[in-house]
């Protein structure tokens, strides 16, 4: 299946007016279970900071999780990348019109962006299973973070993160480089790229894997099929809305043995 035509279609859509960016951020983050366990993760590290913080939105995309930074902690700054010329353009004109002076977003592929020991924070959500050079990433983002710092990713696992299930399936997400990481591979990997300390666990265990075929998959196939089925798409999320919120807070503070997807996080120790 392919995912990001879908995107675009989605994106030009509710590009039309910052009102509705602001609406179709708010509306990702409670359908997009990844959303939660992002935003839990940045709490969490937000509470043992003090000060400003510098944050790289690795892989910005629409530019929703560095509107949900700046909404929550608005004495940080961000700094947003993409190879998408048409999303960075978009979140610069979006953050202007909304106020936000401390977003900037440029154009820049993440295999070769290096900006030394600047950020102190950097999240990358959705990115890594489009990036075959994953390990050159993870040294530029390793260079790029103060020491302190530590770099949030959320990926897909290999336990059917991709909607593989078996050696006959096909990824949900035809652009995807790899259908999942496994675990030890990934804290390998970080751990070649030069973090010292990386913890990895899954996310999108049993409840996460329903609310995700309700919320994402089953309404991606829909409007794949033909994006005629925008229209009933608000009358799916009113049947199964509800229930999606309560599977993705109990995914989101639950511990799970397996998952199709992945948090890790990598720390760049202090000097």
């Amino acid at each position: 299946m392919e995912y990001d035509p879908i995107k675009d279609k989605l994106g030009s859509f509710f590009r039309k007016s910052p009102a509705l960016q602001v609406l179709f951020f708010k509306l990702l983050d409670l359908l997009l279970l990844r959303a939660w366990h992002i935003h839990k993760e940045i709490r969490d590290w937000a509470a043992t900071r003090s000060g400003r913080q510098h944050l790289l939105d690795a892989g910005t995309g629409f530019g929703q999780y560095s509107y949900w930074i700046l909404n929550n902690y608005s004495s940080w700054s961000v700094e947003g990348v993409d190879v998408n010329p048409t999303q960075i353009g978009s979140s610069n004109t979006l953050f202007r019109k909304l106020g936000f002076e401390n977003a900037h977003f440029k154009v820049a592929d993440l295999t070769r962006y290096k900006n030394p020991e600047t950020y102190d924070l950097a999240v990358c959500v959705d990115v890594m299973e489009h990036i075959l050079e994953d390990v050159a990433v993870f040294r530029n983002v390793y260079a790029s973070l103060k020491p302190g710092g530590m770099m949030l990713i959320s990926t897909p696992s290999d336990q059917g993160g991709s909607g593989v299930q078996t050696d006959s399936d096909e990824s949900f997400i035809g652009e995807h480089v790899r259908d999942g990481y496994n675990v030890n591979e990934l804290k390998e990997k970080l751990e070649t790229g030069g973090f010292e300390r990386v913890e990895v666990r899954y996310q999108y265990g049993t409840p996460g894997q329903i609310s995700w075929k309700l919320s994402m998959k089953y309404p991606m196939q829909m409007l794949n099929t033909s994006f005629l089925f925008i229209v009933i798409l608000p009358f799916w999320y009113l049947l199964f809305f509800p229930f999606c919120l309560l599977l993705n807070y109990r995914d989101t503070y639950s511990t799970h043995r397996t998952g199709t997807g992945l948090i890790a996080k990598a720390y760049k120790e202090p000097e």
